[in-house]
């Protein structure tokens, strides 16, 4: 049986500054996040490797809800996009053990990927 990798995206808007770095992004300034999420999984009798409504309610409860409309240095003391995804890493892999890949774009150019290692 072929493993597959499935993939949902997320938005969030969110605020943040970057208290150790020098430049425009010291200052407070906001981002539309977009999130996607990539498990990977042996395809099950129903012909899915998981729900995407299953996956939906998982990352936004446990990651998107948390972050989304918020002041990111309330929640992280450095809130990069590298720092936010792990994060959001963290809080996923517990609930999603066949969590592969998590990617964060602050810009549609600019995005930080993580894999767990």
């Amino acid at each position: 049986m072929p493993k597959l990798k499935i993939s949902a995206t997320f938005r969030l808007a969110a605020s943040h500054f970057l208290p150790n770095y020098h430049g425009e992004c010291e200052n407070m300034h906001g981002h539309n996040y977009k999130v996607i999420v990539t498990i990977e999984g042996d395809i099950k009798k129903d012909g899915m490797v998981m729900d995407f409504k299953d996956l939906k309610k998982i990352v936004k409860t446990h990651a998107i809800d948390k972050l989304d409309h918020t002041h990111l240095n309330d929640i992280l003391k450095n809130p990069s996009a590298e720092n936010i995804v792990v994060w959001i890493w963290d809080r996923l892999k517990p609930e999603l053990p066949e969590l592969k890949n998590i990617k964060i774009f602050e810009t549609d150019d600019y995005y930080c990927s993580y894999d767990g290692k």
